[in-house]
């Protein structure tokens, strides 16, 4: 498997993996729905942000994975992390961000969020990347952020010791 940051000819075959991959975990948990999880706007912003940097997991040259970062300084915000549907449980999300992790070595503290009812997503944050929970946004924060359709987002911070 190969890492490396996204080409921007690349861009809108990420945002569809994003959207499909989101899409088909809330339909798993919910059923079928028209609503767009998460719609174009969301990534675009994520991705056209001044300190953003986006990086793709490759097998064979077929992009199976993604993430989109934002870095200030010693601090880090996790966007965006996914990998594609019928690649997961193969541990490209895991290596993923352990090269996310290792290319940003100044980075002292990591956050990043998930649904409350994605029970893989918080497995693989609070087992496998060492996260720590540290908020449950189920209602308007001091960002304007819901959380999920206003059923919840877990919220988690890892913070790097040396």
């Amino acid at each position: 498997m190969e890492i490396r940051i996204l080409k921007n000819e690349e861009f809108d075959e990420l945002k569809n993996g994003i959207q499909y991959s989101f899409q088909n975990g809330f339909e798993r948990y919910f059923g079928k729905t028209d609503e767009i999880i998460i719609p174009d706007k969301d990534i675009i912003e994520s991705y056209k942000n001044d300190k953003a940097i986006t990086f793709v997991a490759l097998i064979d040259g077929n992009i199976v994975g993604g993430a989109i970062v934002n870095v200030d300084g010693t601090f880090a915000h996790l966007d965006i992390l996914y990998v594609k549907v019928g690649y997961e449980g193969k541990g490209i999300g895991f290596k993923l961000w352990n090269y996310i992790e290792g290319y940003f070595k100044d980075v002292k503290i990591w956050h990043t969020c998930t649904p409350y009812f994605d029970q893989r997503n918080i497995y693989f944050y609070l087992n496998k990347c060492h996260f720590k929970a540290v908020e449950f946004i189920r209602e308007i924060n001091e960002d304007g952020f819901i959380g999920d359709h206003g059923e919840g987002m877990f919220e988690f911070e890892k913070i790097i010791n040396d």
